[in-house]
């Protein structure tokens, strides 16, 4: 892959439109195709998906890299993409880097055993994520809770690399920080960086919070716990789907909770593009070692 010099990227939202923005820069050349609906904002330089596989050296597909409907995740496209056998075959010839690799090849067979890289499953790009991640959070709680982070009683449930990143960001506003977690070693961390610790498995109550962040992809909020949450509390989740409430007993109990996915995309979409291309500059350097 060390003659990579022009990069088809298909799909995505403002992440990607700084992803490219951002190679560019670097010097390499950029096919941009499943954004039609710029043009209507004076973006003249966008392309076909056909010509984008067949032009470029290598191929960047968005976060996740399909929908259900097994169409790309192409939310700024005039229309909705599917691959056809002959791009596909062609894609199979170049090296694809997706975002939940086993969705895309599920939806699309024909790339099974092709160089598909799966970005988002690496460690690198989920710790660099986790920080915009986590700037996302507090933005949704400073539009959504009536009061300050600064002086407030926040609860994080989950010591991953959201949660810690998160913990650190509201003790650093001001926040009196409890964190959840299971493994006796994140216990001593929460008590050492100077939070109060709980454990996930007793929850059995959340009184006294007046806003809580789940970061955990398990249903922990659910109907028995909600019941057992003041109406008061905020709840945020970070979970990627299932996720961790179950938002439907949250409405019926009058619970305030809100999903909030995809935040690096929405809040920091200049970062999370630059967070992409060098997770993808990493793949490849350690493919041509």
């Amino acid at each position: 892959m060390s003659n990579i010099k022009t990069f088809g990227i298909i799909g995505g939202d403002k992440r990607q439109l700084f992803l490219a923005q951002s190679l560019l820069s670097d010097g390499y050349h950029i096919i941009l195709a499943g954004f039609g609906k710029l043009r209507e904002q004076g973006f003249d330089n966008l392309s076909s998906v056909e010509a984008a596989i067949l032009y470029s050296d290598a191929i960047i597909l968005p976060l996740p890299s399909v929908r259900a409907d097994k169409s790309v995740n192409a939310p700024l496209a005039a229309r909705s993409i599917f691959f056809s056998a002959g791009e596909l075959e062609v894609m199979r010839q170049k090296p694809v880097f997706a975002a939940m690799r086993d969705r895309l090849i599920r939806a699309y067979p024909a790339l099974d055993g092709a160089e598909v890289f799966d970005y988002a499953a690496r460690d690198d790009f989920a710790v660099l994520n986790a920080v915009p991640t986590a700037e996302g959070a507090v933005e949704v709680a400073m539009r959504e809770y009536e009061g300050t982070v600064f002086g407030s009683r926040t609860l994080v449930t989950g010591f991953g690399r959201i949660g810690k990143i998160l913990a650190k960001m509201l003790k650093a506003l001001g926040s009196d920080v409890t964190v959840c977690a299971r493994k006796p070693s994140d216990f001593a961390y929460i008590e050492a960086l100077g939070y109060h610790a709980k454990n996930t498995a007793s929850l059995s109550l959340v009184h006294g919070y007046d806003i809580v962040f789940n970061t955990v992809p398990a249903l922990i909020f659910d109907e028995t716990l909600l019941k057992n949450t003041d109406e008061a509390t905020l709840l945020i989740d970070l979970a990627s789907l299932p996720g961790g409430v179950d938002f439907e007993a949250a409405r019926k109990l009058g619970v305030d909770a809100h999903r909030a996915l995809s935040l690096p995309g929405k809040c920091a979409p200049k970062s999370a593009g630059e967070i992409i291309k060098k997770t993808v500059f990493s793949i490849i350097e350690e493919v041509n070692r």
